[in-house]
């Protein structure tokens, strides 16, 4: 599916759902977890953010959040979410798989449920989210795995599109590897995530820069 697909399809979900939220308005479990990870003033990233729900809850924890979206239906919620919130979020209408991604800007990276994405829009989304991270930076995933096509209770169709551990250890084979899991849960994220989940989650860390050695 390509951008303009992309676009429309997801605009069409959001709008359909009026004034309500399709993924709910507060974050995602698994993100909300790695709280203590946080550090109030860092710079983090949201990529394919939806509605907002994330991207409010981390300016709700103290950081500068950039959060990009390909559909402007979406991003008019957020911009609604956040004000409501009280918070101040960098909504950027953008394609994820196109998207400039900066280098080394992000102490966090974060992408929730990002499985639109083909095998190969996945390989230059990832790339593109491991770029971004600082030295010491964290990158926080969450998505489903091939068994929640047995539980139908949210996610993609499509097989290719979804994720296993050890998919995502060899995406990320340059970062390190904090906490990767894959488990089942129930959720409750609006009308788009509910029920019974087969659920991986990652938690990884770009490697500190090395000093130079002092001249001698």
């Amino acid at each position: 599916m390509n951008a303009h697909e992309q676009e429309h399809m997801w605009s069409t979900r959001y709008r359909s759902a009026g004034e309500d939220y399709v993924f709910g308005t507060t974050p995602n479990r698994f993100l909300a977890a790695q709280a203590a990870l946080l550090a109030s003033g860092a710079d983090a990233l949201s990529v394919a953010d939806g509605e907002g729900r994330n991207a409010v809850w981390l300016a709700e924890q103290g950081l500068a959040v950039t959060a990009t979206e390909i559909s402007p239906v979406a991003l008019e919620k957020a911009r609604k979410l956040a004000a409501g919130r009280h918070v101040e979020v960098d909504f950027v209408l953008a394609d994820a798989v196109a998207w400039d991604y900066p280098e080394a800007a992000f102490d966090f990276v974060v992408a929730i449920f990002i499985q639109f994405a083909d095998p190969a829009q996945r390989a230059r989304i990832f790339a593109g989210m491991a770029r971004a991270l600082r030295p010491g930076g964290h990158l926080i995933l969450q998505g489903y795995t091939p068994k929640q096509l047995e539980y139908r209770t949210g996610g993609p169709s499509a097989v290719e599109n979804l994720y296993t551990a050890e998919l995502l250890r060899e995406a990320f084979a340059g970062l390190d590897i904090v906490h990767l899991q894959e488990y089942e849960d129930v959720l409750e994220e609006g009308v788009g995530h509910k029920g019974r989940s087969a659920l991986v989650g990652l938690v990884a860390r770009r490697p500190p820069a090395v000093a130079a050695e002092p001249g001698r």
